[in-house]
């Protein structure tokens, strides 16, 4: 076994803190979690509590990565665990990820039905169109499909709201229309469901 001795610990930007290990850098570490770790000049490593160490210190910079981002917006699990895995290791993000769930700070199926109210009631898309929606956030479609059923949506209403809206003006030719159409199904809304909110609008 290896004992090797921390002869300098150099801080540097961003809260890290370069570790030397008998005279040389070793790692690039979080500076808090080796104060908390107790680990300052003089201290004695052998490779286990080396690599314990350097396990610790990237969890908790993964940690407070991850309150930072949650500090600012919600996340999805996947989101969150993307924009960590760009700084720390695919385990460490897990483990962060987990801890945010078992504290609350996210939860797949509230982030859901919060955006999926804005996605039918504010964007006007159809159900279809913000399923997919939800799940390009990464939340699983199991879950994305028990929050939709929560909503009621007339897609019919929905339709005429966003001709009114957006598109009154542009049904007076049949390349508009035909323009209008395709913007409609872009959203997740069928042909048949389109045509009849047409009639209903020009009526």
């Amino acid at each position: 076994m290896i004992i090797m001795k921390v002869t300098d610990i150099i801080p540097g930007r961003k809260k890290l803190s370069t570790l030397y290990l008998d005279g040389q850098p070793a790692a690039v570490l979080d500076t808090n979690a080796l104060f908390e770790n107790g680990i300052t000049i003089g201290s004695e490593l052998d490779d286990d509590e080396y690599a314990e160490l350097v396990d610790k210190c990237e969890y908790s910079r993964a940690k407070e990565k991850a309150l930072f981002l949650l500090g600012i917006k919600d996340y999805s699990k996947k989101q969150l665990f993307d924009k960590l895995q760009k700084e720390v290791s695919a385990e460490t993000s897990e483990s962060v990820c987990e801890r945010m769930e078992e504290l609350g700070l996210i939860n797949d199926e509230n982030y859901a039905r919060r955006l999926a109210h804005d996605l039918l009631y504010i964007k006007k898309l159809s159900e279809r169109g913000a399923l997919y929606k939800l799940m390009e956030k990464g939340i699983s479609r199991d879950v994305c499909e028990s929050v939709l059923d929560e909503f009621e949506v007339d897609p019919t209403e929905q339709i005429v709201q966003l001709i009114e809206k957006k598109y009154k003006n542009k049904l007076q030719d049949e390349k508009d229309r035909r323009r209008t159409v395709a913007a409609l199904q872009r959203m997740g809304y069928s042909w048949s469901d389109i045509k009849d909110a047409l009639e209903s609008f020009l009526e």
